[in-house]
């Protein structure tokens, strides 16, 4: 675990995963696990560009972190040498327009890639800032973009829980076994796992092998809660319990992050 600057003790918890395996809706579910503790501040991270974690979370995004950026890159290119560090002083400042904080949660959307060209100043402040506003939340929760070119990204370098997302095809197991292996050169993580998402039949989990250089937590069950919440574009904050919920709090437990919830989680192989 990291501490924060204010002592706070923080799970920083990444969930990676091939497009369409549900990362989304498990990272929503995850924030409405941790949110239900009166005791605890949690920073949602949206870092695919899509920010389809703002609609499962029914928050609208007024400002991206990557517009703050884009914005200061072109003052800086505007003032002379001499007022670039007055300007890159009022970033800080600035963030706070992408940050939406309602109660014990907050929200901040990353935006689209990044422009091209090097700005490795304003990058490195940015990167200075997220830390530390990460740093003021016992948890911390980003919902990555699809496939393996974002742990290389900024927003990934401080993760503590790497969560990788799977269906039971053999793409998606493939990506997440890249995932896991290249997030070893490029985080520091501490506990990592696989969960399998939207299983139907426990008896295709028997039937299918697994990565074996994955810690296996478990799968979460297929849910007609989650998928109307989908489909009516609902706030997963106001959903009921459901099955899911239960099955994924067990699978975090395994990870050594307390979520809530102790129904049985489908497992079996390559626990952590």
């Amino acid at each position: 675990m990291q501490r924060g600057t204010e002592g706070r003790t923080q799970a920083i918890i990444a969930l990676c995963g091939k497009g369409g395996v549900g990362k989304t809706a498990l990272s929503a579910s995850i924030i409405r696990a941790l949110v239900r503790d009166p005791e605890k501040r949690v920073l949602a991270i949206d870092a695919d560009p899509a920010v389809g974690l703002a609609t499962a979370l029914a928050i609208e995004v007024r400002r991206t972190v990557d517009e703050v950026r884009t914005d200061f890159i072109e003052l800086v290119k505007q003032r002379a040498a001499g007022d670039k560090e007055r300007v890159l002083s009022l970033l800080d400042y600035e963030m706070l327009g992408a940050l939406h904080e309602a109660g014990a949660l907050a929200f901040m959307a990353i935006g689209r890639p990044e422009t091209e060209g090097c700005y490795c100043q304003v990058n490195d402040m940015l990167k200075d800032i997220i830390a530390s506003i990460a740093g003021n939340f016992d948890y911390v929760v980003i919902d990555a973009e699809a496939g393996v070119e974002q742990v290389n990204r900024r927003v990934l370098e401080r993760v503590t829980h790497l969560v990788l997302v799977s269906d039971l095809s053999a793409k998606g197991l493939r990506v997440a076994e890249t995932i896991h292996d290249v997030a070893h050169n490029a985080i520091g993580f501490e506990r990592a796992g696989l969960i399998v998402n939207r299983l139907r039949d426990g008896a295709e989990l028997d039937a299918v092998p697994l990565p074996a250089s994955l810690p296996f937590l478990g799968a979460v069950p297929e849910d007609e809660c989650i998928r109307r919440a989908d489909i009516e574009a609902r706030s997963f904050l106001d959903l009921p319990d459901a099955p899911a919920f239960a099955a994924l709090a067990e699978c975090l437990d395994k990870l050594g992050i307390d979520a809530g919830g102790r129904a049985a989680c489908t497992a079996g192989r390559h626990s952590a």
